[in-house]
């Protein structure tokens, strides 16, 4: 067995004691391709030479690598010129594949050189788009990414950390970027254990059966959990449960309404964010900033818990109560980042981290709102699946709410009646009033989750430690603060500490709904209503890539870094959603990167004033209040006009 050197990164050096020719095969043991590469591509250059002398090139043009099956090993074979007898080899495949280990050599019967790949062949198989909706509808979660078609297995679903939905929303579709965006690389390498075959890009994409409602019950059988109801040229909103179960989805109903969008532009726009992200990991601003990021970030939380303990231990309940609540404010902030994994990159210890700051200080679950906000992210301000913008019956940012639509994400019908209507009709008056009490919407949706996690902790990621962990904080938490209450003394007192502590931690939900409100708002929530509420709700289909579809539904809030703390980072909204992993302290430098990438690709990059953004996404909640009000009087004058015909006919 000859001794291999490694060349670089592209090919391997073979020395050959007895002047062999290229009858001499080399076997590799290749772990993965280039992102997308596809085998049949690859070109072989060789190069010989005798000990000391220059390696001289024996192909002189590259030559195609032709693959063909042997055994049960997938080979790519290429004749080499028998005449070439030399004492060192140098064999180079271009595109370079990344070794891990350097190959062996073997004789061979036949005068080729032979790259042995470890996949079996059906891998490379070029599906085609009917064959990918065929086995959709069979009941497969197929996905793209760089071109390779990815089975995920059902027993995936729920143990996958972002959740079962996040997969769902992207069956039949390239979901390369959202995949890229959410995993670090050695998940990225592990990937392809799913793949089974490859598709021609661009791809054009499928609806997936869970955005026309229908989704795979326990039983792996299809169940029509709800009613599609199509609303303009692209926009599919599920508007009613169902009780009986139906056959199964059909080839029309998993095909997106024709887009108004470029296959071809959106493809141009993901490529560019593809060179985007390398030049965001090439300049280390995934590395984070301990000390001169999060080490301030630690002193002010210090400061504000010391305060809030002092004022406690003097009587000083108001101002204890006050402080207390911007520790938690800012402590949303950092539970934020370690729900994006953006701390210590390590799922594990940022989801303890995680449990410590939200379940025992804060009485939050962490769970409930990672599962909550990854979906957020990924279909952002559509009124049907993003459950960051579901807040009937107090709340309405389009009206498109008033179809009482189904909820993918609370599988249940968020109902417009008349006690929606009565809310809604008020919606911009008493916008912060409500939010000033959001934080008792977090424990009304974190505790109800775990409730259910109970019945099935094995199957989610961290399983039965980390629910139990939560369930233990929470209860430490209500046992503190339980504390705390009745040691103001009475329970007028304790209410209203109660009451300012939690009204004190409301800033952060207003930040978030203004910059997501329908051009749509932030606390890791008040922040979302700032950068959310007042950007579009419009679905444009499948067609829209990720960065467009980012762009269009957030928005930043304009501020000087000094103060930006304030905002825990979420005011560099529009950047936060292209890279949710990205460390907090490193977002300013990379939306520098992005507003450049915005203009070159022909984007909006929406940026607004805390003042300015406030009144936009007040704007909105009139605008939506007024068609409501004009509804009830066009209701009335039809009562009125019903009646008098009746009363008409009456008379006669």
């Amino acid at each position: 067995m000859a001794v291999v050197e490694r060349v670089g990164q592209q090919g391997w050096l073979l020395p050959f004691p007895n002047q062999a020719n290229l009858s001499q095969a080399l076997a590799s043991s290749c772990t993965h391709y280039v992102h997308g590469q596809d085998p049949r591509s690859l070109q072989l250059a060789c190069s010989a030479g005798a000990d000391g002398a220059p390696m001289t090139t024996v192909l002189h043009s590259p030559m195609k690598l032709s693959p063909f099956q042997v055994n049960s090993n997938f080979l790519l074979t290429v004749m080499a010129p028998s005449f070439v007898t030399s004492s060192r080899v140098c064999f180079a495949v271009r595109p370079p594949i990344p070794i891990r280990s350097p190959p062996q050599c073997r004789i061979a019967v036949m005068p080729s050189l032979i790259l042995r790949l470890p996949i079996h062949p059906t891998l490379m198989t070029v599906w085609t788009r009917d064959a990918v909706a065929a086995e959709i509808l069979a009941g497969a979660h197929l996905i793209v990414y760089h071109g390779l078609l990815l089975r995920i297995p059902p027993k995936w679903l729920e143990q996958h950390p972002g959740g079962a939905l996040s997969i769902l929303h992207f069956v039949g579709r390239d979901a390369t970027d959202e995949i890229d965006s959410y995993h670090p690389d050695p998940v990225l390498k592990s990937i392809r254990k799913y793949q089974v075959g490859t598709v021609e890009l661009p791809w054009k994409p499928l609806l997936p059966p869970v955005m026309s409602g229908w989704v795979r019950t326990d039983t792996k059988t299809w169940f029509k959990e709800a009613q599609t109801h199509r609303k303009g040229a692209t926009q599919i909103l599920l508007i009613q449960n169902r009780t009986e179960s139906l056959d199964a989805p059909t080839r029309d109903q998993i095909e997106p309404p024709t887009s108004t969008l470029s296959l071809e532009d959106q493809t141009r726009h993901s490529d560019a964010y593809k060179v985007l992200h390398k030049r965001v990991r090439d300049a280390g601003l995934y590395n984070t900033r301990y000390i001169s990021g999060y080490g301030p970030e630690i002193a002010r939380y210090t400061l504000l818990a010391g305060i809030s303990f002092y004022a406690y231990r003097h009587g000083w309940f108001i101002t204890s109560a006050l402080f207390l609540g911007l520790f938690w404010q800012q402590l949303t902030f950092v539970a934020h980042d370690l729900g994006h994994v953006s701390v210590t990159h390590s799922w594990t210890i940022d989801r303890l981290l995680g449990i410590a700051i939200a379940d025992f200080i804060g009485g939050l679950s962490i769970g409930w709102w990672v599962d909550n906000h990854n979906i957020h992210h990924l279909v952002p301000n559509h009124p049907t699946h993003d459950p960051d913008i579901e807040h009937l019956p107090f709340l309405a940012i389009s009206p498109v709410f008033f179809e009482s639509i189904w909820s993918s994400y609370y599988k249940r019908v968020l109902f417009f009646d008349r006690f929606s209507s009565f809310f809604v009709r008020f919606q911009h008056n008493l916008f912060y009033i409500i939010l000033l009490l959001a934080r008792f919407n977090l424990y009304a949706n974190s505790y109800p989750f775990l409730i259910r996690k109970a019945l099935d902790t094995r199957r989610t990621r961290g399983g039965r430690w980390a629910w139990a962990l939560e369930v233990l904080g929470i209860g430490v938490f209500w046992t503190w603060f339980t504390m705390v209450l009745r040691g103001t003394g009475s329970w007028k007192a304790g209410f209203l500490y109660l009451l300012v502590s939690h009204v004190a931690a409301a800033p952060v939900h207003i930040q978030v709904r203004t910059q997501y409100l329908p051009l749509y708002t932030s606390n890791a929530k008040d922040q979302i209503v700032l950068s959310h509420f007042s950007m579009s709700t419009t679905d444009m289909g499948p067609t829209e890539c990720f960065a467009d579809r980012q762009l269009r539904t957030t928005s930043d809030v304009i501020c000087s870094d000094d103060i930006g703390w304030i905002h825990g980072g979420l005011h560099l909204q529009v950047t936060h959603h292209l890279f949710p992993r990205l460390p907090r302290h490193n977002l300013r430098a990379a939306s520098m990167m992005v507003k450049e990438f915005a203009r070159e690709q022909d984007l909006v990059y929406a940026e607004f004033g805390w003042v300015s953004g406030n009144q936009d996404v007040l704007g909105v909640l009139r605008n939506v209040a007024d068609q409501v009000k004009i509804m009830g009087k066009v209701a009335h004058a039809e009562a009125l006009e019903a009646s008098e015909r009746l009363t008409a006919k009456a008379g006669h």
